[in-house]
């Protein structure tokens, strides 16, 4: 089986209450959101700052609907499973790669993605020649290392599929709601409504340096 590595120095990421019609308005037909009260579904923002992959270093930010995990014999638990529906990227062979190799969607410009590390936060801030995009702060807890398991679910006009990605590095998760999110009117916020979402997260986490896997792509 062929695997593929991408080394990171930090990777932080944040679940937000959204609304349940927005969620449903994204996911393709054979995806469902999560709910996790009537109406009230979850908006995952995760961004990336890549050390080391095929296609060099680079910074990335990933907007997904959590959807329902698929559990498989002999693998661990998903931690979560998610339908990204934008990517933002820093350069343009980074984007290529992950179109061409995981079908994700991406907005088709390169982007400032800019990572402010402070003693207890990270701050990251996403701009589009200049004009803001969203900033988001996730907050530090305590870090153990751990191994875990996700899944990525994609869609376009070649078919449906699915990635086992797995997270090996030090890593914290918690429910301080201690971090915050801000949207911006921009292309790659247009698919929500903006003031429905929320601005602190529910559950919060932070990968230290470490090592993302993706399994093989499979199509279903």
């Amino acid at each position: 089986m062929d695997y593929t590595y991408y080394g990171f120095s930090s990777c932080v990421g944040a679940f937000f209450e959204m609304p349940t019609t927005d969620a449903r308005k994204i996911l393709p037909d054979h995806l469902q959101p999560v709910e996790m009260q009537h109406t009230r579904s979850i908006l995952a923002l995760t961004a990336f700052e890549f050390t080391e992959s095929e296609v060099g270093a680079y910074n990335e930010i990933v907007m997904a609907v959590i959807v329902p995990p698929v559990v498989e014999p002999g693998k661990p638990l998903p931690k979560a499973a998610f339908y990204p529906f934008y990517v933002g990227t820093d350069t343009p062979e980074s984007r290529a790669h992950a179109i061409e190799r995981w079908h994700l969607p991406h907005y088709m410009k390169d982007l400032e993605i800019a990572f402010t590390h402070r003693d207890d936060e990270i701050e990251v801030n996403l701009r589009d020649d200049g004009q803001p995009v969203l900033d988001l702060v996730v907050t530090k807890h305590v870090a153990v290392p751990q191994k875990n398991l996700y899944n990525s679910f994609m869609s376009d006009d070649s078919g449906n599929y699915k990635a086992n990605i797995y997270m090996e590095a030090p890593h914290s998760e918690h429910e301080e709601e201690g971090g915050s999110l801000t949207l911006y009117p921009h292309a790659m916020t247009e698919s929500l409504t903006l003031d429905e979402i929320g601005t602190y997260p529910f559950r919060e986490q932070w990968y230290q340096a470490g090592l993302q896997t993706f399994e093989p792509l499979e199509t279903l």
